[in-house]
Parts: structure tokens; sequence; C-alpha cells
């Protein structure tokens, strides 16, 4: 199991009510529907992933996230999950805003553009880096924005949203010194004040 999705299994309780934006193929989902006895809904907007997700017997519908999750009453998720798509959404405001009205707690995770080996291809290349967290070309990459950990700790401080938990990974594991800079990955757990 990936570290981000292990981590994230670790923060969900049992037969907790979980939505996943953006779910992929499922495997998270499915992973907290056996271990977690959770119950499970995604959202994805690639029909083969979606596809991927329905084979795996999971509830998901095929949507764009960016519409909004008008058809899900307040507070009706104890987690909505948003991993990996933060970067790939322009409505990142709304999506957040949204996420944070339909589910008790929001886990977000993204790659860390202030990465120092993101700094120094910058630096020294000239180029946009391509990486583990950041493996496209800039012509093919999904990614529509770049954001980096302290820009969304400044998000939560300005939008008065609670920061419960936060994870910083690296390529061996998780880090503790100079997130900012030292890590890859991030993961918070956040929630209304």
């Amino acid at each position: 199991m990936k570290l981000d999705h292990q981590i994230i299994a670790d923060v969900i309780t049992e037969e907790a009510h979980v939505l996943d934006l953006g779910c992929g193929e499922g495997e998270l989902l499915a992973y907290l529907r056996q271990q977690k006895k959770a119950q499970v809904q995604g959202i994805e907007l690639d029909e083969d992933q979606m596809h991927a997700c329905v084979v795996k017997g999971l509830t998901v519908l095929q949507g764009d996230i960016e519409s909004g999750l008008v058809d899900y009453p307040d507070a009706c998720f104890d987690y909505v999950i948003l991993n990996q798509i933060m970067q790939e959404i322009r409505k990142a405001d709304f999506v957040l805003q949204e996420s944070l009205r339909v589910g008790h707690r929001v886990i977000v995770g993204f790659p860390n553009f202030a990465h120092w080996s993101v700094r120094l291809a910058l630096t020294f290349s000239g180029r946009t880096p391509i990486n583990d967290a950041l493996p496209y070309y800039w012509f093919e990459t999904p990614n529509v924005r770049f954001l980096s950990i302290r820009d969304f700790i400044d998000y939560c401080k300005k939008k008065d949203i609670r920061i419960e938990k936060q994870f910083f990974l690296g390529k061996q594991g998780t880090i503790s010194f100079l997130p900012n800079l030292l890590a890859q990955n991030a993961i918070f757990v956040i929630s209304k004040k």
C-alpha cells in the first residue's frame, strides 16, 4: 500500500462514512471498506477509472467535483478525501468549502511544489522539474496549480479552517524537520472551526 493511502487509512475511524473525491481506480476505498468496515462512496471524472471502481464493487459516481456536491446534505460524511487532486482542480477553494460542508473532517493530500528538488531544478536547469511527486512534462501534466505546504497552511489560516493533523512525506517515510523544504507530499486533516 502506498504511504499516503496508509496514513489516510490510519486516520479514518472504524465504520466511518467516507466520500473520496477523485477516487481514481478505488484502491483506497476498497481498502477502507474491507479493513475499516467503512461505508464508502466515490466521485471520479475519468470514465475508465470509474468503471474500475465498479468492477471492485464500489459505489462511485461519474462526475465533476468542481460543479459542487449539491446532492449531498450538510455533514453527511465523517470524512471527505481529496488526495492528490488539489493541484488538478481549478476551483480549489470552492471544492474545499463544499468538502467541509458535507464532511465533518476533510483529508487533503498534495505534492509539495516547494520541495528542494523542485527548487533546484528550476534554479539550475531553468526547466519544470520531473520527479516522483511530479512525474509529467509541463505539456502533459494534469496540474493546473502549484501549491506548497506553506501555501496550504496560510490558506487554512485565512479561511479560519482548523488543521487537526498534518503529515509530511518523503521518499523513505514521514518528515518532521523543515517539511516545506524536505517533504515531497503533505497530508492534512482539516475541519471547520
